[in-house]
């Protein structure tokens, strides 16, 4: 189980690097320990399971050596060629792990078959192979334990899915302790039965680590339950009309995240960019998980009018079309545009004494609105005068 968010370490921690190093040196002393036993103890013992596991360990030190590679890369800040950081070097790793894993369990399982075939012609296994293979059991799961803490401390995929790999060398060598003693009992066939077991568990193992690293570096977004909590956490910010594109993606044990929300078509820029700050700061204070957030302000469902705004011409060409509805009403101090539904709303901000009264600018304004009837640019053209009585 997860432990408390208030017990995680932050990814930009400088404790992170450290305590993930440790442990997997840790995990280096053990496992060179039980590789050297195992194998040594199974060429000793006659026990085909017990060198298949001895085996098991071998690889796990590989993957230790492997972990500790991408975390010295991984804890790179970003940089010209590497503008999201290097987390990725993580699930790079975590792919490498899952095919090493696959590659030796179908090795085990290979060989433990040819050699059950001739069942008649193994010696029996010596008593020695059972107390290591119950030594190997118990460090094993003391191991597992240890580095499925830090794991999760650190929300590290890599170290987590480390720590699970141990674990599954655990209960390999519990199958293993099993086949041990059932030869000793006189079931010749058990300890290459083992074996078999011991191999299918790795390369099962293996495929769930290399799929789940696969998934990541495709891209593969986060949990529906995730991105809908997200969603809603974005929406609720205020200002925020409705949200209606946002996608996210797995960057180790990060998540990068995009969106899309609609906000007033007529409020200013400098509004519609706080909203969108808000919008991100908080999605990135409730969602740990998520480390960077690309919030995109819409005056509209660009998927509905995106291609009615790109053919709508720029600032200065609708200044020029503008001018000959406008030349009657006198130069203009301020003229806003507003790309909306496939039209321009235009507000003009005439000089203070343009107008004297509302009647003036009542009529001006009705005569404008009648010129725009059918117009291919604009929708609307409001008149604005402070010095009106």
């Amino acid at each position: 189980m997860t432990e408390p968010a208030s017990t995680e370490i932050s990814y930009d921690d400088p404790k992170r690097h450290t305590m993930a190093n440790r442990s997997t040196w840790v995990s280096v002393a053990v496992n060179s320990l039980l590789t050297a036993a195992q194998i040594a103890a199974g060429f000793m013992a006659h026990s085909q399971s017990l060198i298949a596991d001895g085996m098991h360990s071998l690889s796990d030190l590989v993957c230790d050596f492997l972990v500790l590679i991408a975390s010295h890369h991984s804890k790179n800040p970003a940089d010209e060629g590497h503008p999201y950081g290097h987390g990725r070097v993580e699930t790079a790793a975590s792919f490498v792990l899952g095919a090493i894993l696959v590659a030796t369990g179908g090795t085990i399982m290979v060989t433990a078959a040819i050699k059950l075939q001739n069942i008649e012609q193994l010696p029996a296994v010596a008593p020695l192979a059972l107390w290591v293979a119950l030594t190997a059991l118990l460090c094993k799961e003391l191991l597992f334990r240890y580095m499925l803490g830090v794991g999760e401390k650190l929300r590290s995929p890599m170290l987590i899915a480390n720590a699970w790999h141990a674990r599954s060398d655990a209960a390999s060598s519990l199958v293993v302790a099993v086949g041990i003693g059932a030869n000793l009992m006189g079931f010749m066939y058990a300890d290459s039965i083992a074996a078999i077991l011991v191999g299918f568990m790795i390369v099962r193992m293996g495929i769930v680590f290399a799929w789940d690293a696969f998934q990541e570096l495709i891209d593969a977004g986060l949990s529906l339950e995730e991105v809908d909590s997200i969603r809603q956490t974005l929406i609720d910010t205020q200002g925020v009309v409705s949200l209606h594109e946002l996608r996210t993606r797995r960057m180790a044990h990060r998540a990068l995240v995009d969106a899309h929300i609609l906000v007033d078509p007529r409020i200013s820029v400098s509004e519609g960019h706080s909203i969108a700050e808000h919008a991100r700061e908080r999605v990135l204070k409730s969602h740990q998980l998520v480390s960077e957030v690309l919030v995109h302000v819409d005056p509209e469902d660009d998927l509905e009018h995106d291609s009615n705004a790109l053919r709508m011409p720029g600032r200065e060409a609708l200044l020029e079309k503008l001018a000959p509805l406008t030349v009657e009403l006198g130069p203009s101090k301020r003229v806003v545009f507003h790309y909306i539904a496939g039209k321009i709303e235009a507000e003009v901000y005439l000089a203070h004494d343009a107008f004297k009264t509302s009647a003036a600018l009542k009529k001006a304004q009705a005569k404008l609105d009648k010129q725009l009837i059918g117009h291919a640019y604009f929708s609307a053209i409001n008149l604005h005068c402070t010095a009106v009585n």
